[in-house]
């Protein structure tokens, strides 16, 4: 086999792992914030059900992301490897600060930024690119009005109950954990099995573009190895320092979560999991009182979510003028 091509899968599956493990925080936080789960269960849960994730509910998204955003000139092996490679790095960057950034955003704006350094912005598909563009920044309101709606009617709901209401709420976060961690292994490992997909095909592997099984087995392998690791420095952010985050509060949340993720999956728009989730438990905060979140540490994640594609964009136009030279 092409030692090229080893490489590239390689690096491919590496994205696909550090999605799991950066995003992982997105699935588990709330629910190991409201004391429903502990921290090792919440993150064995989440990593079978990103694992069986990606199985489930077929492969729109990774059409819309390998097919659709680029003209086929610039299908070449240095724009994915170097959008997977900027991806990586922006995701490590991150980590390390504890700011829940997205993975999604920084692989498309590497995309991006190496294709138009190769091919010029005539090679960007506007009808595929919108759809990215449109579920990317669009998810976040949506993600919003969602959780504040769906904790407003949660919270009607269980005014005139006994407080043991509370037991339910609990309780219920290991079914809407699941729930939640599965439309996330099917949004998220799809956006590397487009970019695989997409190397196969400029390598000659296959002759069209379509997702192989064995591409779906290991990036859902890859993400669900990622997600049972966890990365703790973004859970803390995401679990704690919002708002002191109750069952209700998480339970909301994590159906909001759900609704918007599977929807834009199922529609093959990509959407960025790290910014439904943290719109969704913003919305929940709000619902119940304006003043009860800390919109300075919201602040901070926006002007993370603002910067990623540029920044990623730049790196992806630096990896290719090195890969395009040695490769």
């Amino acid at each position: 086999m092409n030692l090229t091509l080893i490489i590239f899968v390689t690096i491919g599956l590496t994205f696909d792992f550090l999605n799991g493990f950066h995003d992982s925080a997105n699935v588990v936080a709330t629910a190991i914030a409201s004391r429903a789960i502990s921290p090792k269960i919440a993150l064995t849960i989440a990593a079978i059900s990103n694992l069986i994730g990606p199985f489930l509910f077929g492969v729109a998204v990774a059409t819309t992301i390998g097919s659709e955003v680029l003209d086929q000139e610039a299908v070449t092996i240095p724009v994915a490897m170097s959008a997977l490679i900027s991806a990586i790095v922006w995701n490590v960057l991150t980590w390390w600060l504890g700011i829940p950034s997205s993975s999604s955003h920084a692989l498309i704006g590497g995309f991006i930024g190496a294709a138009i350094m190769g091919y010029g912005t005539s090679v960007i598909r506007m009808e595929g690119m919108n759809k990215v563009l449109f579920g990317l920044f669009l998810s976040p309101v949506i993600g919003l009005s969602v959780g504040w709606l769906i904790m407003k009617i949660t919270m009607e709901i269980g005014k005139n109950i006994s407080p043991r209401i509370n037991s339910f709420f609990r309780y219920s976060q290991w079914f809407t954990t699941i729930l939640l961690g599965l439309s996330h292994g099917t949004n998220d490992a799809q956006k590397t099995m487009g970019i695989l997909t997409l190397g196969l095909v400029a390598f000659g592997v296959i002759p069209s573009f379509h997702v192989p099984f064995w591409v779906i087995a290991a990036c859902a392998l890859s993400i669900g190895l990622g997600s049972a690791l966890g990365g703790w420095r973004l859970i803390r952010t995401m679990g704690g320092k919002f708002f002191r985050i109750r069952p209700i509060h998480a339970f909301s949340s994590q159906i909001a979560s759900t609704a918007v993720i599977l929807s834009s999956a199922l529609l093959g728009s990509p959407v960025s999991t790290t910014q439904v989730i943290s719109s969704t438990i913003l919305g929940a905060g709000t619902a119940e009182r304006i003043q009860k979140v800390r919109w300075g540490v919201a602040g901070q994640i926006v002007m993370a979510w603002i910067f990623t594609i540029p920044a990623t964009g730049a790196l992806g136009a630096l990896f290719y003028l090195l890969l395009n030279r040695i490769l």
